[in-house]
């Protein structure tokens, strides 16, 4: 819930242990057994480590009271002294560096040399530098592109970490408040409980029951039990300091207050993350498989220009020339740059669902969402509002049931006691009079209740002090506190009334059930509460111990109401051929309630629990899947069983989870969506989408986004395609015909660089359709060139290929001039491409879109037509590329032609719509 170390994390946990023995052969063992550096500072000279130092005296060189934390000044101060809390980062690239990385292509590396070659020709025969230093500049200017185009996406994908910056949990000026873990300095006060990543190194100062998974450090799968009282040797191994907890272990199991000894390179962690020189960097399926194309289309590519450069020779062209021309097509036609174009328009698109509240973790997500087909959602907090609040209360002692208000009879007030006593939220109240509610919004409700009934938490725990704990986890579905209450040990027990009832030998349990089925049937999310006395604490603290012949004291019921939007992004679902299923820990009473109010639950659908699930065989399962709309009272390990049925199914399956036990539901799933508010680091780190806003509607607008990047990622992928096969096919079929080169090779890479890249990158800009989510889900496996995408492409580049032959013929015929002919060619082939990028907007017509609605591919286009103008407009510059100027109406038919793929694809639309 608290701490997660940004994406490189898990880089960084999955390699580390792999590293760690090479770490202490290289005498990091030696530093690790020495005091942490930040810790010496305060130890007044003294050669002391923390885990081996009583935690009176830790707490005192650091100067700091437990209870009240480090004031904001004192806390500022060290920050300055000791630095930010964050590991040092590989050494990213500089700008020069990528630049010179541009230069690595073969096929730019070949073009370079023929320039060279060139200038050598021209230099020997005394002809004119313009041309091989205009090739040259072109290759740079496309190199400054590609920077440019990486800085981009790096930098979108920089800012993807920054929103998910970690957090802790500290006790600063008395007041329990969430900061940066950025800001963490020696001698803070902080809270953790399971599912948290530990944000620093630290010494244990409380822990009930608590375990650390520490394998990144020690190598132990098997997470490690902390003790806060225990003492180890000084010269004890890290996976025997049972009271230090260390910065990127993970809390599986407890909860705990520490005192932080260590920030940033300081840690255990810091001492071995130098080691880690070089960040991974991965692929999406997606670009590994544009990458594959894009060798193939290159070998092609390769062959035809072997193929133009032996019919140039047998032609007696010149050598240099036609090699050039060669050369040349094969950097143009080669689309080397269709992953990196890919990285950009899915950098831009996950940038734009940041602005709606979903942070994609991991690139290949996005691929993934538009073919989601089943959300499992959890109901609390994401359905609904995550705004509980405390309605009714019924005493089972006197069958006594009154709705909360500030003036609750005595009966009431002494449930609301027990059950605020044995809950770990806060309520802290501003200057201002507002409430903040710090913790599960469950229990922050017991305790506002409680609160406004006089009852102050914090007086309570002075008065009643916590003898022991056993935390909440979802398997037991309960929580556990000892209080010394009046000189007496008293166990209070809270959690869902159907499991609390078979730990219970006491109490009116069958007014129990009847009223919760009657409070549940409201929509009242129901909580139970129990007790019992014990003489003395037994020597291990467990549930079977503990929790067993108690008497029923009570119920509790609050209300979290539906988010408004969620009934709309039901239907939304429903309309996009998605079906939403609910899966709760709540009653099914409640659960069934919710779910059909928000449409989840319809006719013939069914609702069951987990005990209903459990009898389940696979084969049943798999043959009632479909029907099932709504899950109650599940355990993590039935998500799991869930998921799977679905995909057996061959469905796409986005799960959601906030709990340290979900993580093996979320890493199941083809979408894991963890919660931003409630989710638990763990689970975060499992996930490949974190909700900032714990909300359902958020995952449906994650899939149309999804689906939009998609599309744009097809248009852009086929706009390319199209326009460089057919600039092969045009000097191909030129050479076969008439053994004369259309384009010389200084046109052909003035138009990739001015049709390519700008409008490319426009149109992964394009807003997402309107009717994107009246489609299907795309087929799980579904390639990019489905249903005959990829025949449309070869025929638009033929398409362009024809229409740029006409116009080199008719040139060439009337005017005899082979310059005229080039430059007709160049701009038909130029223009054509220009304006088939807004073709490749939509499969929708131009006149439905709106031909201008993309203002990033007007710019675009608006750019690369004035850098076409200049080329052939000018006189001193046309010349310079070997073009020349033409008659009116040359300029016309050259023109005209450029139109002739807008009207075709607007008429092959046209047809699709009549046709449908």
């Amino acid at each position: 819930m608290i701490v997660r170390f940004g994406a490189k994390k898990s880089i960084l946990l999955n390699i580390l242990s792999l590293l760690i023995s090479a770490a202490w052969d290289k005498g990091i063992s030696a530093v690790a057994c020495k005091p942490a550096a930040d810790f010496t500072k305060y130890m007044g000279g003294k050669n002391l480590s923390p885990h081996n130092t009583d935690i009176k005296e830790v707490l005192a060189h650091l100067q700091v009271d437990s209870a009240c934390g480090l004031s904001a000044a004192e806390a500022s101060k060290r920050l300055s002294d000791n630095g930010a809390n964050k590991l040092e980062e590989a050494q990213k690239k500089t700008s020069l560096e990528l630049f010179i990385e541009q230069f690595k292509d073969v096929m730019i590396i070949i073009l370079l040399i023929a320039a060279m070659i060139s200038f050598v020709v021209a230099w020997y025969e005394g002809e004119g530098f313009f041309e091989p230093f205009l090739i040259l500049l072109i290759v740079v200017l496309n190199a400054i592109i590609g920077v440019v185009q990486e800085g981009k996406a790096e930098k979108a994908l920089e800012a993807l970490k920054d929103l998910s910056a970690p957090h802790a949990r500290v006790i600063r000026d008395g007041k329990h408040m969430i900061i940066d873990a950025v800001n963490l300095v020696p001698g803070d006060i902080i809270q953790l409980e399971a599912g948290d990543y530990v944000p620093a190194d630290a010494r244990l100062i409380e822990s009930n029951s608590l375990k650390s998974e520490e394998s990144a450090l020690t190598g132990e799968s098997v997470a490690a039990d902390k003790d806060a009282a225990v003492l180890v040797d000084g010269n004890a191994p890290l996976g025997d300091r049972f009271n230090m907890i260390y910065s990127g272990c993970s809390i599986t199991y407890g909860t705990a207050v520490a005192v932080v000894t260590s920030t940033g390179m300081h840690t255990e962690m810091g001492k071995i993350a130098n080691l880690l020189t070089a960040s991974v960097d991965t692929q999406t399926p997606l670009q590994q498989r544009l990458a594959e194309l894009g060798k193939y289309i290159g070998f092609l590519a390769l062959g035809i220009c072997a193929v133009i450069f032996v019919i140039g020779i047998l032609n007696a062209m010149d050598i240099i020339e036609i090699f050039m021309i060669a050369v040349a097509l094969a950097v143009s036609a080669i689309p080397e740059g269709l992953p990196a174009i890919v990285t950009i328009v899915l950098a831009i698109g996950v940038q734009r669902m940041v602005k709606k509240n979903a942070i994609i973790r991991k690139l290949p997500a996005v691929e993934t969402l538009g073919s989601a087909s089943v959300i499992c959602s959890d109901k609390t907090g994401t359905l609904t509002q995550n705004q509980m609040t405390l309605m009714k209360a019924f005493n089972a002692e006197n069958s006594l049931r009154e709705d909360i208000s500030g003036e609750n009879s005595a009966s009431i007030k002494s449930l609301l006691q027990y059950a605020t006593l044995c809950s770990e939220g806060y309520i802290e109240i501003d200057e201002n009079g507002k409430e903040q509610h710090i913790g599960d919004p469950t229990e922050t409700s017991i305790v506002f209740a409680a609160y406004k009934n006089g009852l102050i938490k914090e007086e309570l725990n002075c008065l009643y002090p916590r003898l022991a704990a056993l935390p909440f986890d979802s398997d037991r579905k309960m929580m556990t506190t000892v209080n010394s209450i009046d000189g007496r040990n008293i166990v209070i027990v809270k959690g869902a009334f159907d499991v609390l009832a078979d730990r219970c030998s006491a109490g009116d349990l069958e007014t129990g059930r009847q009223e919760n089925e009657a409070l549940s049937s409201q929509a009242l999310r129901m909580l139970a509460v129990a007790y019992k006395e014990i003489e003395a604490l037994p020597e291990q603290i467990s549930a079977e111990e503990l929790e067993n012949d108690l008497t029923f004291m009570g119920l509790l019921g609050m209300i979290d109401p539906p988010r408004p939007e969620a009934r709309d992004a039901v239907s939304l679902c429903r309309t996009a051929g998605i079906k939403p299923v609910m899966i709760t820990g709540d009653h099914i009473v409640t659960a069934s309630a919710i779910a059909r109010d928000l449409g989840i639950l319809q006719e013939g659908d069914e609702a069951i629990t987990g005990s209903q699930l459990s009898m389940m065989t696979e084969d049943e399962l798999n043959s009632r899947i479909k029907n099932i709309s709504v899950y109650a009272r599940v355990s993590p390990e039935d998500k799991i069983r869930i998921v799977r049925a679905w995909q057996r199914q061959d469905a796409v399956v986005s799960m959601t989870g906030d709990g340290v036990n979900d993580a093996p539901a979320l890493k199941a799933a083809d979408i894991g969506c963890a919660m931003g508010i409630t989710g638990t680091d763990v689970a975060k780190g499992a996930a490949d989408m974190i909700l900032t806003d714990d909300n359902f509607a958020t995952i449906v607008d994650a899939v149309k986004e999804g689906r939009g990047i998609y599309a744009n990622i097809r248009h852009t992928v086929g706009f390319l395609l199209g326009t460089n096969i057919g600039e092969v096919l045009v000097v191909f079929i030129a050479m076969l015909v008439w053994q004369v080169a259309p384009f010389l090779a200084v046109q052909l890479l003035w138009i990739n660089l001015v049709t390519d890249s700008l409008p490319a990158i426009a149109l992964g800009m394009e807003p997402v359709e309107d009717d994107v989510m009246q489609r299907k889900p795309k087929a799980k496996g579904e390639g990019l060139f489905a249903h005959g995408f990829g025949l449309r492409i070869a025929l638009q580049g033929a398409m362009f290929a024809l229409i740029t032959l006409m116009a080199f013929m008719i040139a060439w015929t009337n005017t005899g001039d082979i310059v005229a002919a080039r430059t007709s060619a160049f701009i038909t082939l130029a223009g054509s491409q220009i304006l088939h990028a807004f073709n490749m907007r939509s499969s929708h017509s131009l006149f439905r879109i709106g031909f201008f609605t993309n203002k990033y591919l007007n710019g675009a286009a608006l750019l690369s037509t004035a850098m076409m103008a200049i080329v052939i407009l000018i006189p001193p510059v046309t010349g310079a590329f070997g073009l020349t100027q033409l008659s009116a109406a040359m300029y016309f038919t050259a023109l005209m032609l450029a139109f002739v793929p807008i009207i075709v694809l607007e008429i092959y639309k046209k047809a699709l719509v009549i046709r449908g």
